[in-house]
Order: structure tokens, then C-alpha cells, then sequence
């Protein structure tokens, strides 16, 4: 509770300190997201919220979603079946990555291995920036496979 109300009070800081207004739809979506597990894409938000927020559009929750991307309070995650799905971008206690199932398209967080990744990437990260004279900002890591119940199904 104390994480999510420190979060909300994050995107809020970010919004007003960029010039945005905390509308309704930018408040129901982050609501929608600081309680949501998973990782929901835009129409599953839509109709979580639509139930109870008749007034607000599947246009405005893409351009919340959107806006909150742009600012980096959320992250645009692209998976095997085409969506696009979301999740908050949260400090480093929360780095992760993820284990998708390319016959379920069941998604496992996983943040194993992560002071072994953290040197990994490090370099990584410092070799690519030099070569390539990029500043790279962020990273994702996904592997695809098939999850314990797809596989006890065949």
C-alpha cells in the first residue's frame, strides 16, 4: 500500500511537474495500473475501467497510456501476440524481466540472477554505448518458450 500510494505520488509529481493536469482519465488509468496485476493492454483497461467510468474512452485511455509512456512512468511492452501491454516503471528494488509463453501468452515476471545481470549488462551496456556511440537508457529481456501447464496439456 505504502509502494503504490509512493508511486501515485510519483506519476503525479511527474505529470503536474511537465505542465499536465491530473484529469479523470489520467487518474482512473493510473489507479487502474498501480492496482492491476499483470501486464494489461490498452482494450483490457478500457474495459476494466469502463464499467464504472462510463464517460471515459478508449481514446483517452490511450493517450493517458501514451503520455504516461512518454514521461517514463510506464513501460510499452510488446509481446508475441501483437499487443501492446503495460506495466509501471518503478524503481531498480523492482528491476525484472520476463518468461512468455508462446501458446497461452502467459507472462512470469522473473528478477533471478539479478546482481549477476546487472554486471552482464553493465558491460554490455558500456561496450555497445562506445561502439556504436549510443546512450542507451533502458533494456528488456524476454524469453519465449512454453509455460508448465501448456506443456502438460499436449
Amino acid at each position: 500500500m505504502r509502494r503504490r500510494r509512493r508511486l501515485y505520488n510519483r506519476m503525479i509529481s511527474v505529470l503536474n511537474g511537465n505542465g499536465y493536469k491530473i484529469t479523470e482519465p489520467r487518474r482512473v488509468v493510473m489507479d487502474y495500473l498501480l492496482r492491476c496485476k499483470g501486464h494489461p493492454h490498452a482494450k483490457k483497461i478500457f474495459n476494466a475501467i469502463h464499467r464504472h467510468h462510463p464517460d471515459i474512452g478508449l481514446t483517452s485511455v490511450y493517450r493517458t497510456l501514451d503520455l504516461l509512456t512518454e514521461l517514463g512512468l510506464i513501460k510499452r511492452l510488446l509481446f508475441k501476440d501483437g499487443n501492446y501491454r503495460y506495466e509501471l516503471k518503478s524503481d531498480e528494488s523492482n528491476h525484472h524481466h520476463h518468461l512468455i509463453c508462446i501458446k497461452c501468452g502467459k507472462v512470469i515476471e522473473y528478477n533471478d540472477f539479478l546482481e549477476e545481470e546487472v554486471k552482464l549488462f553493465d558491460n554490455m551496456k558500456k561496450k555497445l554505448s562506445e561502439k556504436f556511440d549510443f546512450h542507451i537508457t533502458d533494456h528488456e529481456v524476454k524469453f519465449f518458450g512454453i509455460c508448465n501447464d501448456c506443456r502438460n496439456n499436449i
